[in-house]
């Protein structure tokens, strides 16, 4: 650091000031120390009148002074990503850097001078680390304002300088106690508490300060300082995303704290859910709604899989709609063991089948209802493979053997080199993602005005459970597979629901109906005469049975039918299945969607 160049009368003043008795301890919160005759701890010139340093000497009211011409900025970073590149764009706008340990390091490095912060606070970095920039000299340059005259005389009384720039940005925490296998006591280690203190001081005195947390944003940042960037919320803006930055990143040590401490208790009793922008929509649902799909930071949903972080290899942007469906879709799929494809049309599973072949699966996928299956989702639980590809691009639809099937997504966890050529090939808007399995044992939440619900999301499967034989028959073994693949499959269909299944495959179903009954006509008005032998699975028990939902499927030929059971007249739909010769199951868990 280059010696400041003071004249005589002030060099003379500046060494009785160095022979002062410091100040009590109860004044001040660190070691006691000569009190320095400058603003700025480093090369810049200082305008201090020796009046001035008189009056600092001897403690008595100073009067405003004039901040120092020094440009000082403070420095801190843990990711050092373009740091060159900011140090040497404000040491070429006449800008001091003060830094810390490593960064300071990485600085003097690059060729650009740098004061550190124990030449300020005259302490070391302590404590591990653990204490560092937390000192009067350096919060109070940066959360003095220069507008305020008593601000500045406390300034001048102590001998500190301000700060014009703060970039900081934290310790990875977030990163840490996501990768797993950490201790506890690293990931306390991990949590930051100078930088987070910096970062809130700096953005809260945003008048004066401007405070960068984002590598980003060092252009913008030096075309501000040359005068390039002209907008009057620019200070405004680094200070939001300061604030929220440091929000973000609290609410992540706040969900681990939590995790670390509540026994396993799902609900915490408040908590924040970290959002970060992916994407602006063209609109929402319709055209005259304004949206936007945000990644949810969580640590809970970090390698969770689903929608949020697939891969798009291909195709026009993804709307708002489409990411309902696709999550749909591919939530349904997952769930299969077998080599599953299917197609959703409105966030419901309009056709469903499992085969070992997952060409023919796809087909009959598309027979159960080829109209619903035009313009839909379709998603795939094995890697798309070149013939699998040629049979989606070429595919012609079943109900006349002539129009290609169109459709908006195909989602897969994986494609083929030439699988992924063929596919691109059907349409230049046809989007293509590629997704990882969704997790389970995930929080679901949905708003409401006012508030939001939340739950566990449901992850119950047909291998989870007892399907408890209700009637006098008792269903053979592919009958039951029919209905707990029925079952599976109205899970994911919205209430009411009704599905009805044979042989892995999905025949038809009515869903979103008031009445369940209603449900159930459309099902069968769309399984056709295949009805006839399959089975048939309801996400809730039937109110009636008589003249009603039991009846009526008895009467078209359902062979096994799978309910949760729990209604005051469960054995009425006992008494109708045994005189048909029904099968009927209790699973004694409800699937209701809305």
């Amino acid at each position: 650091m280059m010696p400041l160049s003071l004249s005589p009368a002030a060099a003379s003043t500046a060494a009785k000031l160095a022979h002062l008795q410091p100040y009590s301890h109860r004044q001040f919160l660190h070691r006691p120390r000569p009190v320095s005759p400058c603003f700025c701890f480093s090369s810049c010139p200082v305008k201090l009148s020796v009046k001035a340093m008189a009056e600092t000497e001897t403690h008595s009211p100073a009067s405003p002074l004039l901040v120092a011409d020094c440009k000082q900025a403070l420095i801190s970073l843990s990711d050092k990503k373009d740091l060159s590149f900011l140090a040497n764009g404000l040491q070429s706008l006449g800008y001091s850097i003060v830094s810390t340990g490593g960064t300071a390091k990485a600085i003097e490095e690059v060729g650009v001078s740098v004061t550190r912060v124990e030449e300020i606070t005259h302490f070391p970095e302590m404590l591990d680390g653990r204490v560092k920039t937390l000192h009067p000299s350096i919060h109070g340059g940066i959360l003095a304002r220069r507008d305020q005259e008593h601000h500045i005389e406390a300034l001048n009384k102590y001998g500190i300088g301000t700060f014009d720039i703060v970039a900081v940005n934290l310790y990875p925490f977030y990163e840490k106690v996501s990768s797993g296998g950490i201790t506890f006591e690293d990931g306390i280690e991990n949590i930051d508490i100078g930088g987070p203190t910096l970062i809130r001081a700096a953005a809260k005195n945003h008048k004066d300060v401007l405070v960068v947390v984002d590598h980003k944003d060092y252009p913008a940042l030096l075309d501000f300082l040359q005068g390039k960037q002209v907008s009057q919320n620019f200070r405004k803006e680094l200070a939001w995303k300061a604030f929220q930055h440091v929000a973000s990143y609290d609410s992540a040590v706040s969900e681990w704290l939590w995790k670390q401490s509540s026994g396993g208790e799902s609900f915490p009793p408040s908590f924040t859910v970290p959002l970060s922008l992916k994407s602006t929509l063209r609109y929402g649902e319709n055209p005259h709604q304004k949206a936007a799909f945000y990644d949810d930071k969580s640590l809970s949903l970090v390698n969770a899989g689903g929608i949020a972080s697939a891969i798009q290899h291909h195709g026009k942007e993804m709307s708002y709609n489409n990411y309902l469906d696709a999550d749909a879709a591919w939530n349904c799929v997952s769930e299969f063991k077998s080599p599953t494809c299917v197609i959703v049309k409105h966030t419901n599973p309009c056709g469903v089948a499992s085969r070992h072949d997952i060409l023919e699966a796809y087909r009959l996928a598309v027979k159960a209802d080829p109209i619903s299956a035009f313009g839909g989702i379709v998603a795939f639980n094995t890697s798309i493979d070149e013939d699998l590809a040629r049979e989606i691009r070429e595919f012609r639809s079943p109900t006349d053997g002539e129009t290609r099937m169109f459709y908006e997504i195909v989602i897969a966890p994986s494609y083929t080199k030439k699988g992924l050529e063929v596919l691109c090939g059907k349409s230049k808007t046809l989007r293509i993602l590629e997704a990882k399995r969704t997790e389970k044992g995930m929080l679901s939440l949905r708003q409401v005005s006012g508030g939001w619900l939340v739950q566990d999301s449901d992850d119950v499967v047909p291998q989870d459970i007892k399907f408890e034989v209700k009637s006098e028959r008792v269903p053979e073994e592919d009958e039951l597979q029919d209905a707990q693949f029925a079952w599976l499959c109205v899970k994911h269909v919205k209430s009411n629901a009704i599905v009805i299944a044979k042989n892995n495959c999905m025949l038809g179903m009515g869903s979103g109906q008031p009445n369940r009954l209603e449900s159930l006509r459309i099902a069968f008005r769309k399984a056709g005469e295949e009805a006839k032998g399959a089975a048939l699975a309801s996400d809730a028990f039937f109110p009636f049975a008589w003249k009603d939902a039991v009846e009526e499927a008895c009467e078209n030929g359902i062979r096994v039918i799978a309910e949760p059971g729990g209604s005051i007249r469960d054995q009425d739909a006992i008494d109708c299945c045994n005189k048909y010769g029904v099968s009927l199951l209790f699973t004694k868990i409800r699937h209701f969607m809305h």
